[in-house]
């Protein structure tokens, strides 16, 4: 199987951002740059993946390639109020029309998929193209049952690909602190666990961390928190006295997946890993970043603070999730409240039998998970091209 690209421009070997209105060259910072300019297209991160793990890909101009090709857009953020077939280059347009070539819209985030394909549908009716003329790539699995949608995990890759300076860290039981849970940018309902958490005295033992109150506070919480005695009142007391913070680094860093502060890692059994999303844009799907990732690459168990199925997703990508010592039945919750309510019976549940007796027998599945992790990357690339050949 190989990925086939049709491209703007070729530039150093690399494929042009498409769509874009930014200018830059590859390998310099500003080639970083373009999602934070309109129309919030990126660099091809599948480019990318592929020439790290050695994974055929052509990529051509639109001024002549074969049958069978797709013209890539990866989106940085994807903005209803963008009329993207209005930007495509006429060549692609009227490859299209003519049925010589696809789009590929290509979306790291996790929103709602629905949405996002009855945008594109309603895009394509409007400029007189077959809908069938593009497939979508999400990050969120509920796209996998949605008409020409496809689901690909890619923090998986990226986090493999921006954390590749630092080695693994060793499964080691000699460890003194029980659990992880790092927390840069607030959101209502993770200081609702936070604060229910360190307020029962589970992290008495741990490292954690809290560093920002202020930035982002989206005032939406899945979590009905009336329901859990006082939560309301511990979690407004929790942010009172915030920040907390674990180590030394600035916020930047913290965001920068090439830094890692290994000792954190290092000397704890367990991640408690708050995702970046609980219910997932309404969309009834999973969304993993690289802060699930982080601990199957330095050899933790961890228990996911995300959408419902976020294990069975893992396990279904062939980690393990530790259910032989762990209670994961919160997994299978879909109310959001409830499901908090289990992970914090199970949390408490494994705290009580000690986290290194745990450890000890999950000395095999942590280094299976870490082995799966550096080695899935063409595994994975090659799934979503067959995927794509199906479609």
């Amino acid at each position: 199987m190989t990925f086939r690209f049709v491209v703007d421009q070729i530039t150093k070997g690399r494929a042009y951002p498409a769509l874009a209105q930014w200018q830059a060259r590859p390998y310099t910072q500003n080639w970083r740059e373009f999602g934070e300019h309109w129309p919030w297209t990126t660099p091809l991160r599948i480019e990318e993946y592929c020439r790290q793990h050695g994974y055929p890909i052509e990529l051509y101009t639109l001024d002549e390639f074969p049958k069978h090709c797709w013209y890539p857009i990866c989106l940085g953020f994807f903005d209803f109020d963008i009329d993207y077939m209005s930007l495509l280059p006429d060549a692609c347009r009227t490859a299209l029309q003519q049925r010589r070539l696809r789009l590929l819209f290509m979306y790291h985030e996790g929103d709602n998929p629905v949405r996002i394909k009855h945008r594109l549908d309603s895009l394509c009716r409007q400029h007189g193209l077959d809908p069938a003329c593009y497939v979508f790539v999400s990050s969120n699995t509920s796209a996998n049952r949605l008409e020409r949608c496809v689901t690909f995990q890619d923090f998986e890759l990226w986090y493999y690909q921006r954390n590749l300076a630092t080695n693994p860290l060793c499964v080691d039981i000699n460890r003194s602190r029980d659990f992880l849970c790092l927390n840069r940018i607030h959101k209502s309902w993770r200081a609702a666990v936070m604060a229910d958490l360190t307020s029962m005295g589970i992290l008495d033992n741990s490292i954690w961390s809290y560093c920002n109150v202020n930035n982002n506070d989206d005032h939406e919480n899945p979590l009905q928190i009336d329901l859990i005695p006082q939560l309301r009142y511990r979690t407004q007391r929790f942010l009172d006295q915030a920040p907390y913070l674990a180590d030394n680094l600035t916020d930047d860093h913290r965001n920068d997946h090439s830094q890692l502060v290994p000792e954190l890692y290092q000397s704890t059994f367990c991640n408690i890993v708050t995702e970046s999303q609980l219910d997932v844009d309404q969309s009834g799907g999973v969304f993993l970043t690289e802060k699930t990732f982080k601990p199957i690459k330095h050899a933790q168990m961890f228990f996911v603070v995300g959408a419902a199925g976020s294990l069975a997703e893992l396990r279904r990508m062939g980690y393990s999730v530790f259910d032989h010592v762990l209670d994961n039945s919160y997994d299978l919750i879909e109310d959001a409240t409830q499901r908090w309510i289990s992970l914090r019976d199970a949390i408490k549940q494994a705290h009580s039998q000690g986290m290194k007796l745990l450890y000890e027998q999950c000395l095999d599945n942590l280094a299976h998970n870490q082995q799966l992790f550096l080695t899935a990357p063409a595994q994975r690339l090659n799934s979503l091209a067959k995927r794509l050949e199906q479609i």
